[in-house]
């Protein structure tokens, strides 16, 4: 029997339903595996006294420290950050932190690996404790823990340094592998892990009539993810104009908000453009069935999960060529690379809806993202580095 001890900072709760939703489904499977016994640490990070007391931190604060979720253990121990500036501290203050829980929990738990499921903060944590415990580690990179962290000199020190004394690392795109290798990462440490998609949550829809569920007709953009520059929201916006009579909707949170709203007012696209806000996973399948093409012209990612999600439901995509993008868009029905332009992101928009491919044939271009070889595959690497 394998023993795990999952480390994730992101972890849905009761207050963040789909704060790493993705991580949470991975996990589940992998608990589920007849040869796993598996337990999940946490990590909330809450600022000291007064901003404690903010709205943002008080509902973290209230999480119970340990709880069953979805049947699995979850402890969720508290360690200080220190907001903007504190960035480079987080791994020392997470590690320092939880150690002694970890201690507790191993007495009774004797876990044959830790798995961290995300580069950093949780990465350097990870190897500290693991060096502390004498227990073999693996980190899983996931895109913007490389790609934004590694801007951080101090940080990227402790991210290649966690590399380097980790016992296997996983990446989720074979670009973001060859990212981790140019900052001196081992390559043969380095084992490419794909997500999973629920192919029977996500397929293919009667488009007209999911249309008219929605309220829209004609051409329908979707674009889901984190409000904030770096997934180019606001390049999908402004690329409406030129594309008359097209309805986009966009899902998510996040501090871009607000000039997105004032972006759609003043290009008199009210009409034709909704803010959906966050939503639950739930609600995403009939929402990618309905589109005719899902638009993120991102800045960087690992492989985005909202890519295969529309894939499996027969929705082709338009992105930019960053991070595993080829890796998705490996055939021309999948979709289109464009430049982080307006203009190219109408132009692609335009090519797919002038020829728009067979939902049936986009969803091939999914077939190969399961949970079942997500979890065959994490099963396999950890039970490797266990027995380093």
């Amino acid at each position: 029997m394998l023993r795990v001890l999952t480390l994730s900072s992101l972890f849905p709760d009761a207050g963040r339903p789909t704060f790493g939703i993705f991580v949470e489904r991975q996990t589940l499977g992998l608990a589920a595996h007849p040869d796993v016994q598996l337990r999940v640490v946490a990590p909330v990070g809450v600022p000291p006294a007064p901003l404690d007391r903010h709205s943002r931190y008080r509902a973290l604060a209230a999480l119970p420290a340990r709880e069953s979720w979805h049947g699995v253990t979850v402890y969720r121990p508290r360690f200080p950050v220190v907001p903007i500036i504190g960035g480079r501290l987080s791994p020392g203050l997470m590690a320092r932190a939880i150690l002694p829980l970890l201690r507790k929990i191993r007495a009774e738990f004797p876990f044959d690996v830790i798995d961290a499921e995300f580069f950093y903060p949780d990465g350097p944590a990870a190897a500290r404790l693991g060096e502390a415990l004498g227990v073999p580690v693996s980190i899983k990179a996931r895109g913007s823990d490389i790609h934004h962290w590694t801007g951080s000199p101090a940080c990227k020190r402790q991210i290649v340094s966690a590399g380097a004394a980790a016992g296997g690392l996983l990446a989720v795109s074979g670009a973001l592998r060859e990212d981790m290798i140019a900052l001196g990462m081992a390559a043969d440490k380095i084992q490419v892990h794909y997500t999973g998609v629920d192919l029977d949550r996500f397929r293919p829809a009667e488009r007209a009539a999911a249309k008219a569920a929605l309220g829209v007709s004609g051409p329908l953009l979707l674009s889901v993810g984190y409000l904030i520059d770096r997934k180019g929201q606001q390049i999908a916006v402004a690329a409406m104009p030129s594309l008359p009579g097209a309805t986009l909707l966009i899902v998510g949170q996040g501090p871009a908000r607000a000039a997105l709203e004032a972006q759609i007012a003043a290009l008199g696209l009210g009409d034709r453009v909704r803010l959906l806000g966050p939503l639950p996973h739930e609600a995403l399948p009939a929402l990618f069935a309905a589109a005719d093409v899902m638009v993120l012209p991102s800045a960087a990612e690992g492989l985005a999960n909202v890519w295969v999600e529309s894939l499996a439901s027969g929705t082709p995509i338009v992105t930019s060529d960053v991070g595993g993008a080829r890796e998705i868009v490996d055939r021309p029905v999948a979709g289109r690379l464009a430049a982080r332009h307006p203009a190219a992101v109408a132009t692609a928009v335009r090519e797919i809806l002038a020829e728009q491919p067979g939902q049936n044939d986009v969803r091939a271009a999914a077939a190969r993202f399961t949970w079942e070889a997500n979890c065959q595959s994490l099963y396999d690497h950890l039970r490797r580095v266990a027995a380093t």
